[in-house]
């Protein structure tokens, strides 16, 4: 796995061109069942890929964290809302609130476990986000976690097989 996540920036940027491209047309002709594909796709690379092997995702970006989180959280961690956004919390370029440091404050670096995994922010649950209903609505952030994610990567790349585009 480490041999993998050291390659895949470059694998993803290789293939960005392709993926861009392969999105723009399955965005103009949009099977019917693609949420019911990227479902399936999603649930048989989660079969063999288990995600405390990697945690790249919490060691290299921040989820975007909503009030509901935020209130969640903070009430788990017996804080003040205001205390533990001014402790963990940025606002980023879009005004999202965004933790302020990589890795993951939550992150256990010796196991890959969450301390807050309960009570993880929602875009941490539905990470990489690839079984979402309207998936054809998330390409572009969708490539990006193929960067960061080798399953998103793998499920991108089973999509093209799955549904060769001319």
């Amino acid at each position: 796995m480490d041999e993998f996540l050291k390659e895949l920036p470059e694998l993803a940027k290789e293939k960005h061109l392709e993926s861009k491209k392969y999105f723009q047309k399955l965005k103009k002709r949009t099977p019917k069942n693609l949420d019911v594909i990227m479902q399936h796709l999603h649930t048989k690379e989660f079969e063999k890929t288990d995600c405390l092997t990697c945690g790249n995702c919490c060691k290299t970006t921040s989820p975007i964290f909503t009030n509901k989180d935020i209130e969640r959280i903070s009430k788990h961690l017996k804080m003040k809302v205001v205390d533990f956004i001014s402790q963990y919390l940025d606002r980023d370029s879009d005004d999202f609130y965004v933790l302020k440091t990589a890795p993951c404050t939550f992150l256990d670096l010796t196991d890959n476990t969450c301390f807050i995994y309960d009570v993880r922010p929602k875009a941490c649950s539905e990470y990489p986000h690839t079984d979402r209903r309207k998936f054809i609505q998330i390409t572009d952030l969708t490539m990006k976690n193929t960067e960061i994610c080798p399953a998103a990567f793998n499920i991108v790349e089973a999509l093209k097989d799955k549904l060769p585009i001319k």
